[in-house]
């Protein structure tokens, strides 16, 4: 059946109809959009008062909370589920390990960064982390605001490290190793500690983000270190 053509006049009062003016706005809001384009986060520690501090602190600072939950299983059911941006995980929960949710979801579901919430300092712990694919650290004493740094540097392919971890993650070895980087070598360690990106480096150092890479994969042989967060932690160590 074809359809009826509307005389343009027609076609003009529709369009001035209140529920054609409010599907429109709908379309076109710029809050709805914004909205979209938040960074979703899955907090999971086994203390319902730090989840809920935690969730509270984020969603104030317009991070949207994908999911809340107090052990491991629990965590990776819900990431696998809603496939947040960022999984901020308490390192020691019943059931599965932070780490072993981090190791799961490296496979699973690889687009959400993890960040490990911690009050222990072990070396071994941290470099396991490390190991299954941990892009942040932050420790439970450091203030709220911090988490929230933390998540919003990860959510946007950086690294973060807290300064107090820094020292436990890199090795004594890897620390004197620091004297044979190059001055580029440095700043460019310095910068990604700062939570910049490569192009954001680029720009502060006038070198392209190619060459901000080049220069990242140089410190972390220098350094023996695996990952960029380790090279990181050594930087900021020796800062």
């Amino acid at each position: 059946m074809q359809g009826t053509l509307r005389e343009p006049a027609e076609c003009c009062e529709i369009a001035r109809q209140p529920w054609c003016r409010r599907y429109r706005s709908r379309l076109y809001d710029p809050t709805v959009a914004q909205q979209a384009e938040r960074t979703s986060c899955l907090v999971a520690d086994d203390h319902p008062a730090v989840v809920e501090a935690v969730a509270d602190v984020l969603e104030e600072h317009g991070i949207e909370i994908a999911g809340r939950a107090r052990n491991g299983n629990e965590a990776l059911e819900k990431i696998e589920s809603s496939l947040p941006d960022v999984a901020l995980l308490d390192l020691r929960m019943p059931g599965l390990s932070g780490i072993e949710v981090g190791r799961r979801i490296a496979k699973s579901a690889p687009d959400t960064a993890v960040i490990l919430y911690t009050a222990f300092g072990d070396r071994a712990l941290l470099t396991e982390a490390m190991d299954a694919g941990a892009r942040g650290f932050v420790l439970k004493e450091a203030p709220l605001t911090e988490v929230v740094r933390a998540v919003e540097l990860v959510a946007s392919g950086r690294t973060y490290v807290d300064p107090i971890l820094a020292g436990v993650l890199s090795s004594s070895a890897a620390t004197q190793k620091v004297s044979e980087l190059t001055q580029r070598e440095r700043d460019v360690l310095r910068l990604l500690a700062d939570g910049l990106s490569n192009e954001e480096i680029g720009k502060e150092l006038y070198i392209s983000p190619e060459t901000v890479r080049t220069h990242v994969r140089k410190a972390m042989a220098r350094l023996d270190a695996d990952t960029r967060t380790q090279a990181v932690a050594t930087a900021l160590r020796t800062a």
